[in-house]
C-alpha cells in the first residue's frame, strides 16, 4: 500500500550472456518510458519502478533486445542472447542506411573491433587484410607517408583512389582521421552500391561514420600506448675485407692491364669497417594518447574526443618524425519529436619531417647500401677539413679538391650526414565537419527530409632548407667557390596553400513496411564547390644557416630568387535517386540513378549519367527450404551499373597559353570533346549462413570495364612545342572472384571469431589510341609499359636463362653476332626469335606489377579476462623491379655489394644464376628478368594480447573498464623478395624506407 502511494518499488538483478559471463553496460529501461539505468561492472542493476506489473527492456550492442515482464517480481535476472542472424543489422550505404538483409550489391561492412586491435597512425592501414578485393599498401615505412587503397584493382591509367564519405561529406583523404573515433566503415565495391555517388565512384567508395554521444551518465574513456620500432629484413652487406676482395676481383675480371690498385690498398691504416645500414637505423618510438567523453539525455547527446599520436622513425637524428593532434566534437539534439539537428566538427594538425624514403634524391637508404664499408662515418678531428658543424666524411679519402680517390671508390653520399642535415617539414591544418537538420513527416515519421552542409578546409605549409655541406670538389658557380659539394649553395624552398570544399546535399527518404512489402526510397541533390590557391618562394646563399635564420628574408636577393602563385577551382552539381523494394523478405530489387554536371568538362559533355540496378533472391525464406534447419541464410545477388571518374586536371578541355617575350604562344591545345571515364561493372554474388550464422560465407564474381580512359597524346611537330592533349581513348578490364568466410562461437566461456578473405584479380588493357599504342611509365625509368593485351604497367625486357660458362657456349648461341662482346660469366639472355643475335627483338613482358591474389585472416579469441587477436595478410602473383639489387650487386662502379656476390660466377660450373663481378658490363646494363623479382609475401601483420581486470573492477566503483595489452606489428614476413620491403607501391624499388617491426604496450580505462 505504501508502495502504491509513493510509486516506488525497487527491482534488482544480474544480466549475463549465454556462457554465464556478466555483462556490464547493458541498458535497462522501463518499457514505454525514459526511466532506466545500466548494469555495473558486475552486470548488476537496480531500478525504481511504479509497480511490479511493468516490463523492462534490455539492450546491448551485439545482443538481441529483450522485453521481460516483472509479473510481480522484484528480482529479475536475464540471460541475453547474441544477435546471430544479424537480419536487422543496418548498414550505411550512401545518403541513407539499409537493412543488411535487403542488400543486393557487393557491400562489405568492416569489423570495427578488428580495426581497434591495430595500433596504426593512418586509418587506411587498419583496413589491410580486412575486406576481400580491397588491397591496402603502404608506399613506404616512413612515418606519415601515403597509403594506397585499391578496390577491385587498377581501373584507369589516371587516378584510381576511392572516394571516402565521412559523415556524409565526401573527401579524397582520410589521413587526418583518428582511428579511435570511427564507429562504422562500409566498402561499396560494385556499381549498384556505389552508383549513388556517380561521377566520383569509379575507384569504389568507403563510407565512414564517426562515433556519436549516447544518452546516459557521462563516461570518460582514456587510453594510452607507447611502442618501439626496429627495422627487420635488412640485406647483409659486405664488410671491409670482403669488399676489398670483391672489388679486386672485379678489376681483374674487367680485363684491365697494369697493377691492380685494390691489391695495393689492402690493409690500409685509414680504412674503416663501417656497417652503413646499422649506423643509419636506430630504434623508433611511438606514442598515442586518447581521451573521449560522452553522455547525454533524451534531448541532447554529446561526444568530445581528443587525440595525440607521435612517431619518431627508425632513421637516426629524428628528422623523420610524424605528429598528429586531433579534436572532435559531436552534438545531436532532438528539438522536437520530429526535428533533429546536429553538428560534427573535427580539427586536426599534422606535421611530418620528411626524408627521401623511396630511393629518390638524395636517396638516404639507397646510399647506405652503396657506400663502401672502408669509408668511416666521421672525419678524424685532426683532419684540417673537420669542423664541428660538419664532422662527416664525404668524398672518399678526401685530401683537397685536387686529390681524392673517386677513381677507386665511387662518389656516394654519406647517408648519416644526409639524415643529419635534412630539414624538410610539411604541416597541415584541417577543419572538417558538417551541420545537419532532419525533419520527419507523416504520422509514422516514415518520410524524412535532411539537409547537410559539409566543409573541408585545409591549410598546408611546406618548408625545406637545403644546407650546404660536404667537401669542396672544385666545381660549382664562381659565386660558390669553396663550398661543399652537397646543396651548393644553401637554399630555402617554401610554399603555402589553402583549399576549401563546401558540400551541400538535400535528401528526402521514405522508409515503410507494408505488410510483406518494404520500401526504402530516396531522392536528393548535391552541390560541391572547391577552391584552392598557393604561393611559393625560394632563395639561395644564406650567410647564416642557424634555425632562426631559415626564412626567406635572410636569403640572398641578387641571384636565384624565385616566387610564384596560382589558384584553381571546380564544382559539381548532382541529382540522384535510389529505391529498394523487398517482398516477403524473399525478393528484393534496388535501382540507383545519378546525374552529375562537372566543371571539368566542356559544356557539351558536362553532364554524365550513372544508372545501376541489382536484384536478390533469399532462397532460405522459401517454403521449400524451411525444413533445412541448419541453413540460416541463402541469398543470390546480381547487379549491373555504371560509375564515373572526373579526377583529371581542372582545365584539360581548354587551350592554354604561355608568355614568350611580348607574345603569347599556345602551350597546350584543349579538347572540348573530353568526356567522362566510365566504368561498367557486373557483379554476381552468393551469401550463405549455416548453424544460426555461426558459419557465414560470401562469394562474388565481378567484371569491371573502364572505357573512355583519358590519355595524353603528343601532337605532331608541325603543331609546335606544345604539351600533350588529353583524349578519350583507352579501355581496361578487371575480372575476379572474392570470397569471405566467418566462423564464430560466443556461447561458451571461450569465445572466438575467425574472418578469412581472399580475392583474385585479372587486369588487362583492351584498348589504346592508334597514335599511342604503347605508354612507357616515366616513373619506372622505362622498365614498365602499358600495351593492349597486357596488364597495366607490365615489366618489359630481356629474359635471363643462365650464365655463359665458356667461350664455346657464347659462340654457339650468338652464331649470328659478329665478334660478340660477351665473356664467360656474363648473363645469358634468351634468344626469343632464334636469330643468334640478342637485340630489341628479344625483349618481352617479364613481370606483372598488379597482384593476382590478395588475402587476409583475422583471428580473435576471448577466455575469461584474456583476449587474443592475430592478423595475417599477404599477396601473391605480383612482381617488383628491384633497382636496388641492380645498382648494389650488378653495377660496374665500386659500390658496396650484398653477401650474395660471394657466390658469383668465378669459373666454369661455379654459378648459373649470379654473373661474374666486373667493372665492365656483364649484361646487367640491360633491363631484364634478372631484376624482376617475385614480390609475393605472407605476413603476420598484427598480434595483440590483452587482459581485462574484472576482479579489480568488481572491487572498485571508479572503473567501468580496465584493460592492459601488449601488441606487435610486422612480426614476420615470408617472401622471396630480396629488397627491403616487398609491400612497396612503386613500380621500381630504388631502396625503399622499410616497414618496421613494432612492439607496443598500452592500457584502456573507462570511468
Amino acid at each position: 500500500m505504501t508502495g502504491a502511494v509513493f510509486g516506488q518499488v525497487s527491482v534488482t538483478g544480474t544480466v549475463t550472456d549465454e556462457g554465464g559471463t556478466t555483462l556490464p553496460g547493458v541498458t535497462v529501461v522501463v518499457s514505454g518510458t525514459t526511466n532506466g539505468t545500466i548494469t555495473d561492472v558486475n552486470g548488476k542493476y537496480a531500478l525504481q519502478v511504479e509497480n511490479t506489473n511493468v516490463s523492462l527492456d534490455f539492450s546491448f550492442v551485439g545482443y538481441q533486445k529483450q522485453t521481460v515482464s516483472l509479473s510481480g517480481r522484484s528480482v529479475l535476472n536475464v540471460t541475453m542472447k547474441e544477435e546471430k542472424k544479424q537480419i536487422d543489422e543496418v548498414v550505411v550505404v550512401g545518403y541513407s542506411a539499409q537493412k543488411k538483409a535487403t542488400l543486393t550489391g557487393a557491400v562489405s561492412p568492416v569489423n570495427i573491433s578488428d580495426i581497434d586491435k591495430r595500433k596504426v597512425s593512418d586509418l587506411s592501414q587498419a583496413l589491410q587484410g580486412q575486406i576481400a578485393g580491397v588491397q591496402v599498401t603502404s608506399s613506404t615505412g616512413a612515418p606519415g607517408d601515403k597509403v594506397n587503397i585499391r578496390i577491385r584493382g587498377e581501373g584507369t591509367i589516371g587516378n584510381n583512389n576511392p572516394l571516402y564519405v565521412i559523415d556524409g561529406v565526401p573527401s579524397r583523404d582520410i589521413t587526418f582521421l583518428n582511428p579511435s573515433d570511427i564507429k562504422s566503415m562500409t566498402v561499396l565495391k560494385d556499381a549498384s552500391a556505389a552508383a549513388i555517388y556517380g561521377a566520383r565512384a569509379a575507384g569504389g567508395v568507403i563510407v565512414i561514420t564517426t562515433k556519436e554521444g549516447v544518452k546516459g551518465k557521462t563516461s570518460l574513456d582514456v587510453s594510452y600506448y607507447t611502442g618501439i620500432q626496429k627495422v627487420a629484413h635488412l640485406p647483409k652487406m659486405l664488410n671491409a675485407d670482403q669488399y676489398m676482395n670483391v672489388v679486386e676481383q672485379a678489376w681483374n675480371n674487367a680485363g684491365y692491364t697494369g697493377t691492380n690498385p685494390y691489391t695495393a690498398d689492402k690493409g690500409r691504416s685509414d680504412f674503416a669497417n663501417t656497417n652503413w645500414l646499422d649506423a643509419l637505423f636506430e630504434l623508433g618510438h611511438s606514442q598515442n594518447a586518447q581521451v573521449t567523453a560522452t553522455g547525454g539525455t533524451d534531448k541532447l547527446q554529446y561526444l568530445l574526443s581528443a587525440n595525440y599520436y607521435g612517431q619518431d622513425g627508425v632513421v637516426v637524428y629524428n628528422n623523420d618524425r610524424y605528429q598528429r593532434i586531433t579534436f572532435r566534437s559531436n552534438i545531436n539534439a532532438n528539438l522536437t519529436e520530429r526535428l533533429r539537428i546536429g553538428s560534427n566538427l573535427q580539427l586536426s594538425y599534422v606535421t611530418q619531417d620528411a626524408l627521401s624514403s623511396k630511393g629518390d634524391e638524395p636517396g638516404i637508404i639507397r646510399h647506405a647500401m652503396l657506400r663502401p664499408p672502408i669509408i668511416p662515418i666521421y672525419k678524424d678531428p685532426s683532419d684540417p677539413t673537420w669542423s664541428a658543424q660538419d664532422p662527416f666524411t664525404d668524398l672518399p679519402f678526401y685530401k683537397n679538391k685536387d686529390s681524392f680517390e673517386s677513381n677507386k671508390y665511387e662518389w656516394t653520399q654519406n647517408p648519416i650526414a644526409l639524415a643529419y642535415f635534412t630539414d624538410d617539414v610539411r604541416s597541415y591544418y584541417k577543419t572538417f565537419g558538417n551541420l545537419y537538420a532532419e525533419y520527419a513527416f507523416l504520422g509514422d515519421k516514415s518520410l524524412k527530409f535532411k539537409t547537410n552542409l559539409g566543409v573541408d578546409l585545409t591549410f598546408s605549409h611546406n618548408k625545406a632548407f637545403n644546407q650546404n655541406f660536404g667537401d669542396d670538389d672544385g666545381s660549382g658557380s664562381s659565386l660558390d667557390q669553396g663550398l661543399g659539394r652537397e646543396n651548393r649553395p644553401s637554399t630555402l624552398n617554401e610554399d603555402r596553400g589553402e583549399e576549401i570544399t563546401f558540400t551541400w546535399d538535400n535528401t528526402l527518404n521514405y522508409v515503410k513496411d507494408l505488410g510483406k512489402s518494404s520500401i526504402n526510397a530516396l531522392v536528393g541533390s548535391e552541390f560541391i564547390t572547391n577552391h584552392s590557391s598557393s604561393i611559393s618562394g625560394s632563395r639561395a646563399r644564406y650567410d647564416y644557416t642557424d634555425k632562426n635564420f631559415r626564412y626567406l628574408d635572410f636569403g640572398g636577393t641578387q641571384y636565384d630568387v624565385w616566387n610564384g602563385g596560382s589558384a584553381a577551382e571546380w564544382a559539381l552539381f548532382s541529382l540522384f535517386g535510389s529505391a529498394t523494394y523487398a517482398y516477403d523478405s524473399r525478393y528484393m530489387v534496388t535501382a540507383n540513378f545519378r546525374a552529375d554536371a562537372s566543371s571539368r568538362f566542356a559544356q557539351n559533355n558536362r553532364w554524365g549519367y550513372f544508372p545501376s540496378v541489382s536484384a536478390g533472391w533469399k532462397l532460405s525464406n522459401e517454403n521449400f527450404m524451411k525444413d533445412l534447419t541448419w541453413l540460416s541464410d541463402l541469398k543470390v545477388r546480381a547487379s549491373v551499373g555504371q560509375l564515373g571518374n572526373q579526377e583529371i586536371d581542372n582545365y584539360a578541355y581548354l587551350t592554354l597559353l604561355r608568355k614568350s617575350g611580348d607574345s603569347y604562344l599556345i602551350s597546350r591545345y584543349g579538347n572540348p570533346n573530353l568526356k567522362w571515364e566510365t566504368t561498367t561493372q557486373y557483379n554476381y554474388g552468393l551469401d550463405l549462413g549455416l548453424l544460426s550464422n555461426k558459419i557465414y560465407f560470401t562469394a562474388d564474381y565481378f567484371i569491371k570495364n573502364t572505357t573512355d580512359i583519358l590519355l595524353p597524346i603528343t601532337l605532331p611537330s608541325i603543331a609546335g612545342d606544345v604539351s600533350p592533349t588529353y583524349v578519350n581513348a583507352g579501355a581496361v578490364t578487371n575480372k575476379g572472384f572474392e570470397f569471405a568466410l566467418t566462423l564464430r562461437n560466443s556461447e561458451h566461456q571461450f569465445k572466438y571469431n575467425i574472418n578469412l578473405n581472399m580475392a583474385t584479380l585479372n587486369n588487362e588493357v583492351t584498348k589504346l589510341h592508334p597514335n599511342l599504342p604503347m605508354i612507357i611509365n616515366a616513373a619506372s625509368k622505362g622498365v614498365a609499359r602499358t600495351v593492349v593485351g597486357q596488364p597495366l604497367n607490365s615489366y618489359y625486357g630481356y629474359v635471363m636463362e643462365g650464365i655463359y660458362q665458356n667461350t664455346q657456349e657464347i659462340q654457339t648461341q650468338l652464331y649470328g653476332t659478329a665478334n660478340p662482346t660477351a665473356q664467360p660469366g656474363d648473363i645469358r639472355f634468351k634468344d626469343l626469335n632464334g636469330d643468334g643475335i640478342i637485340n630489341d627483338k628479344d625483349r618481352t613482358f617479364i613481370g606483372n606489377s598488379i597482384p593476382k591474389l590478395t588475402y587476409g585472416m583475422n583471428l580473435t579469441g576471448e577466455y575469461k579476462g584474456f583476449d587474443l587477436s592475430l592478423l595475417f595478410q599477404g599477396v601473391h602473383g605480383v612482381d617488383r623491379y628491384n633497382d636496388g639489387k641492380k645498382i648494389v650487386d650488378y653495377d660496374t662502379r665500386p659500390f658496396n655489394y650484398t653477401t650474395r656476390v660471394l657466390d658469383a660466377w668465378h669459373g666454369e660450373g661455379t654459378s648459373n644464376t649470379i654473373p661474374r663481378v666486373s667493372f665492365t658490363d656483364n649484361g646487367s646494363s640491360k633491363i631484364s628478368s634478372v631484376f624482376v623479382e617475385d614480390a609475393s609475401y605472407f605476413r603476420l601483420k598484427n598480434v595483440e594480447l590483452g587482459y581485462t581486470f574484472k576482479s579489480l573492477m568488481q572491487r572498485s566503483n571508479t572503473f567501468k573498464n580496465l584493460r592492459a595489452y601488449v601488441s606487435a606489428q610486422n612480426v614476420f614476413t615470408v617472401t622471396k623478395y630480396t629488397g627491403l620491403d616487398p609491400e612497396s607501391t612503386d613500380l621500381i624499388d630504388m631502396g625503399t624506407y622499410p616497414q618496421s617491426r613494432a612492439f607496443i604496450l598500452g592500457v584502456d580505462v573507462k570511468f
